[in-house]
């Protein structure tokens, strides 16, 4: 018998045991590993507890949404694409909806449901899931000229007692090193080095920036819906879009803040982080011309008020202290005194709201990390190491991330299926 390790019981590592269990015959068993004492502990609070099961876009767009080598998750993506995922999920008793942004999420509104179908298919595809168990060497010999995997020693956070499982196909899915209280320590980029793989530059992604003006905090918990951002790094416009974003008391958070500190990351490359200029336009449907009309409308309909008592119909109310000393307007100013440069400079001011990103928060805040196992040192047809013969990678461990919006699970998905049906294949062939 020839049996199947697969390290880590998120998204990938679960995806791969249920794969892999299901391609196998009679010759041999799947175990699936986690060091936790439950299964899917970062799942469970993925998009805010509701669980982004993935993006009903075409699924062409979804490569035009990973920020770091998209051909390399072709083969995995088309072989188990956004459709498939959902099929799995529904066709399990898992209701789906999707969302704004085409973003899909279980119609409960409960990541525990989708945990519950990967739970229960573990179960009927005869998985042998071992928790509280830490993975603490893959131990490999020799296959002619190359390394191959033999054994897995791991720790039994119970027992106390150290075990080896053998095994000639190991897949590692351990995830990055964003939330490391759910486990994300970082374990698989240790095993692939130990083992000869280069690690491109980790770092965190898809994480809130840090900003240094100090008005940003009083800001906090103020969410805007529909505003334009743009940000600059060493002089040139690197990311903007359009969408939802978040103030908080260090900084900016949200959906198209997180989206635009990824591609941040990513042209940093690992070096020092710089200063960027973040750019908030609140009224993007509305041209500048446009906007110092509705303005000029609201003044000739409250000329003897003052300038913070008409600000009201314009902004959230959070906004309305920080705006008159942001215009360069004395909030007690009658709006009757106020100057047509002054209302310029105001329309301006809304339109080009600035801020300065000293860097990204850390790994405990960040959603996923970008950098990890070289993927050119992997093979993208089968997610096998190209330097260790039995040596799977799948998920957040390889060098790919993605936009916010279900993107970085359906990566899981995808490769952790995958690198399952491969490993299986192999010894059921």
């Amino acid at each position: 018998m020839t049996d199947i390790v697969v390290i880590g019981g998120g998204a990938a590592g679960m995806m791969a045991a249920i794969a892999a269990a299901q391609t196998m015959n009679t010759h041999g068993r799947v175990w699936l590993l986690e060091k936790n004492e439950k299964l899917g502990k970062k799942l469970f609070i993925t998009g805010k507890g509701r669980c982004n099961v993935t993006n009903a876009c075409e699924t062409q767009e979804i490569f035009q949404n990973v920020l770091e080598h998209p051909k390399f998750l072709y083969s995995a993506v088309y072989g188990f694409d956004n459709q498939e995922v959902m099929r799995f999920f529904e066709d399990n008793g898992c209701r789906l909806k999707i969302e704004r942004g085409q973003r899909v999420f279980p119609e409960s509104d409960h990541s525990s449901d989708i945990i519950r179908v990967l739970e229960r298919k573990l179960k009927d595809a005869g998985v042998c899931v071992r928790l509280n168990s830490e993975v603490r060497k893959i131990t490999t010999g020799n296959s002619g000229k190359y390394k191959a995997v033999c054994a897995v020693e791991l720790f039994d956070r119970l027992s106390k007692k150290r075990h080896t499982i053998k095994a000639e196909r190991v897949i590692v899915a351990t995830g990055g090193m964003s939330y490391a209280l759910t486990g994300s320590t970082g374990d698989g980029y240790t095993f692939a080095k130990d083992l000869g793989h280069t690690i491109a530059s980790l770092s965190p992604a898809l994480v809130p920036f840090s900003v240094r003006e100090g008005w940003c905090g009083e800001l906090q918990g103020l969410s805007l819906k529909n505003v334009r951002a743009c940000v600059e790094l060493d002089g040139k416009g690197i990311y903007s879009d359009f969408g939802e974003m978040l103030f908080t008391h260090y900084g900016v958070s949200g959906p198209l803040m997180l989206s635009a500190a990824s591609v941040y990351a990513h042209r940093l490359k690992g070096k020092r982080e710089k200063e960027a200029r973040l750019s908030i336009d609140l009224k993007p449907a509305l041209t500048l011309e446009q906007l110092d009309r509705r303005i000029l409308r609201e003044f000739d309909a409250n000329k003897n008020k003052q300038f913070k008592s008409v600000l009201g119909s314009l902004f959230p109310a959070k906004l309305v202290p920080v705006m008159p000393e942001l215009a360069g307007i004395a909030a007690e100013k009658r709006v009757n005194e106020i100057t047509k440069q002054e209302r310029a400079r105001f329309a301006e001011r809304i339109k080009h709201l600035e801020l300065t990103i000293t860097g990204l928060r850390d790994y405990n805040e960040a959603i996923v990390t970008k950098g990890g196992v070289a993927v050119k040192e992997v093979n993208p047809s089968t997610m096998e190491s190209k330097l260790v013969r039995g040596l799977y990678l799948a998920g957040e461990v390889l060098d790919v991330d993605a936009f916010t919006g279900g993107f970085n699970l359906q990566l899981a998905w995808s490769t952790g299926h995958l690198a399952g049906e491969s490993a299986a294949a192999v010894i059921s062939g």
